[in-house]
């Protein structure tokens, strides 16, 4: 039975994408470009109500005022793609740096451009970056919030962590605050499988740190803070989902955190 769930919502969920893209794309691009961002926030929110109708997930999100009304930058744990477009609708006008081979998709690359996502190179290096870091500071200057993953990929949950340092780089030369954000998706929607997972998790929004830190302390603070959280996270999600499968990086992350709690 999950695993049909889990194929009846994938069904929906693609189908759901490619429709909307379909039937809305002409408004989409009437519209300005900040009021046509209520097009992806929608198309957000129908996909946390289908997971919840067909498969069961369900979330809450704790931390909502510590979101600066100015620019910022979002730093969330990177685990499935449900966190890509999750918390979209609680975002005024989010920008992101991508992988310019997603701007080469049809429909998907045309919308992507109308927000005017950061596209890079992956493997660019000296002129490149400091055009990006241009487009990155001019976009923030008008007020919007950049979307980052510390870790640069996505990772299971309770995995060792390992940062890197290019948002240490952003946050010196752009001067803006930082929001960490601790959750684990990829418990209910793991990367690289199509099962989806009933159960209720949490999203914490944890205090912006503010700019003006020595880049080196606030890396270190970064990763202290956003694992701290996600560690008392991933033991809540594990109580109170008894039934659901963890991977061996969650349980054995578990066991250590208990294991320091008996000591």
């Amino acid at each position: 039975m999950l695993a049909l769930r889990s194929t009846l919502f994938n069904v929906a969920f693609y189908a759901n994408l490619i429709l909307r893209m379909i039937l809305l794309t002409p408004i989409y691009f009437l519209l300005p470009r900040k009021k046509a961002y209520a097009i992806p926030k929608a198309w957000a929110r129908s996909n946390h109500w289908l997971m919840e109708k067909i498969v069961g997930t369900t979330f809450e999100i704790e931390g909502l005022e510590n979101i600066p009304k100015t620019g910022c930058i979002f730093a969330p744990k990177h685990q499935s793609f449900w966190d890509t477009y999750a918390l979209l609708p609680w975002m005024d006008d989010p920008v992101y740096i991508l992988k310019r081979e997603l701007t080469w998709i049809p429909l998907f690359g045309w919308y992507v451009k109308k927000q005017r996502m950061i596209p890079v190179d992956r493997g660019a290096r000296g002129k490149v970056m400091v055009e990006v870091m241009q487009r990155t500071k001019a976009e923030m200057n008008n007020g919007r919030q950049l979307i980052i993953y510390p870790e640069g990929t996505r990772r299971q949950p309770g995995d060792e962590p390992h940062y890197r340092y290019g948002i240490a780089r952003i946050y010196r030369d752009v001067q803006v605050p930082v929001v960490p954000i601790a959750m684990h998706p990829g418990l209910f929607w793991p990367r690289r499988s199509t099962m989806r997972y009933p159960g209720h998790f949490k999203i914490r929004i944890l205090p912006a740190i503010q700019p003006g830190m020595d880049p080196d302390a606030f890396f270190e603070h970064l990763i202290e803070v956003l694992e701290k959280a996600s560690d008392e996270l991933l033991l809540e999600a594990a109580a109170t989902n008894p039934a659901l499968p963890l991977p061996p990086t969650a349980q054995k992350r578990i066991a250590e955190l208990k294991q320091k709690t008996e000591v």
